[in-house]
């Protein structure tokens, strides 16, 4: 016997750590389900502070989509798990993937379920992965359990990478003229200066203003830059404060245009996260503590903890979330038909797409008008620091003729 330590769901909703004597891990995840919990992680006590500070990064995004579904689909056709995995060797892109399927194919070999097997490399499946797999084998439909994760992580991928495909040119363009203007201003308009001096030339504010600008960026612009990476730094430490954190996230909501569509984002991932593990048999209360944390946001996250404890007390998920949280009333009017109805799942998986939909709708809005907002604005700082090198010129051409 050995002690190992735990983290878990309980069927009420609460989240649960502790350690328990047993054979193996997979004995503690087998007594935390006989117990009605869901697992989220389980290791060796002895070791857990080094898998804390150790992880893999996980698969990259197609990758792991690539690998779900393709699993989900042959699982379906009534594969064994073991020679499904060998089948898949091939298919991730990359060896270091293909040596992840590798190992977990071993591990459920020599006896290991599927989801302690992808546990054991430590931070490469999210954990929302691994308890959606757990719930499915619990279940007993661990195919339908990959087919709706597959799907999940579809629409995650493709959000973000048209976010970032969209970025990549405002990205270069922003970076580029920003760099310009420092080479301008640091290094071209100085070599003004003894001229304009020389000359007796009037110098116009704007040109004295720059100059000034450019003198001091080029003493001190190291120094500037230390600065703000330390800034950066500390503000980065900070936010792992969990008060400063939630503080933060609270004020975002609040941000014109960013609020909005943040909270959009947030109540797509937890209306789909719900309704995906309620479609695995989890529990509504089960599902909830896992839900919650999948939302990004701290303040939001926060508020679904009175929301959860008022579901315990026999209170409707719908009235729950309008008396305690700040979701939307769109999706929580979702949330009551499907309630009403009895196809709870289905709503929140309409609703999550509803919003999946209106987010990248906004996206797509705000990007489309960040490409000529940048430009004209570049444009006119161009334009200024070319006047303030011009202008001390023609007067300089005028009294000279």
């Amino acid at each position: 016997m050995a002690a190992f330590r735990y983290k878990a769901v309980t069927p009420a909703g609460e989240t649960v750590e502790g350690s328990m004597d047993a054979a193996s891990v997979d004995d503690v995840i087998q007594r935390l389900q006989e117990q009605g919990n869901v697992p989220l992680e389980a290791g060796a006590a002895t070791h857990g502070s080094l898998l804390v500070g150790w992880r893999k990064k996980s698969l990259g995004g197609g990758a792991l989509v690539e690998f779900t579904e393709q699993l989900g689909i042959l699982l379906h056709a009534g594969l064994p798990l073991d020679r499904a995995l060998q089948m898949l060797l091939e298919l991730p892109e990359g060896e270091r993937a293909r040596h992840v399927v590798m190992r977990v194919r071993d591990r459920v070999r020599g006896g290991a379920s599927l989801s302690r097997a992808m546990e054991e490399e430590h931070g490469v499946f999210p954990k929302l992965y691994l308890s959606m797999v757990r719930a499915g084998e619990a279940g007993g439909a661990l195919d339908a359990a990959l087919a709706r994760l597959a799907d999940y992580l579809e629409r995650a991928r493709k959000l973000r990478e048209s976010v970032i495909g969209a970025l990549v040119y405002p990205a270069f363009l922003l970076f580029g003229v920003l760099g310009s203007l420092v080479l301008l201003l640091a290094f071209v308009l100085p070599q003004f200066v003894p001229i304009f001096n020389d000359m007796n030339v009037q110098i116009p504010l704007i040109t004295r203003v720059l100059m000034g600008l450019g003198s001091f960026l080029h003493a001190w612009g190291l120094l500037v830059l230390i600065a703000l990476v330390a800034a950066g730094l500390y503000a980065s430490a900070r936010m792992r404060d969990p008060e400063v954190r939630r503080a933060f996230d609270a004020k975002l909501l609040r941000v014109r245009v960013l609020g909005p569509l943040l909270l959009k984002v947030d109540t797509a991932r937890l209306m789909r996260t719900l309704g995906s593990m309620l479609k695995n048999g989890v529990s509504l209360l089960a599902a909830l503590g896992i839900a919650r944390q999948v939302v990004a946001n701290r303040a939001l996250g926060e508020q679904l903890e009175p929301a959860i404890e008022a579901v315990k007390s026999g209170d409707s998920l719908s009235h729950a979330l309008t008396a305690h949280t700040g979701f939307p009333k769109l999706a929580i009017q979702i949330t009551l038909v499907g309630e009403e109805s009895g196809t709870l799942e289905d709503m929140l998986l309409r609703a999550a797409d509803t919003y999946d939909g209106e987010v990248k709708a906004a996206i797509d809005k705000m990007l489309s008008a960040l490409v000529p907002v940048l430009t004209i604005v570049m444009a006119l700082l161009v334009a200024g620091i070319m006047m303030a090198i011009l202008l001390p010129l023609l007067s300089l051409t005028g009294s000279i003729q």
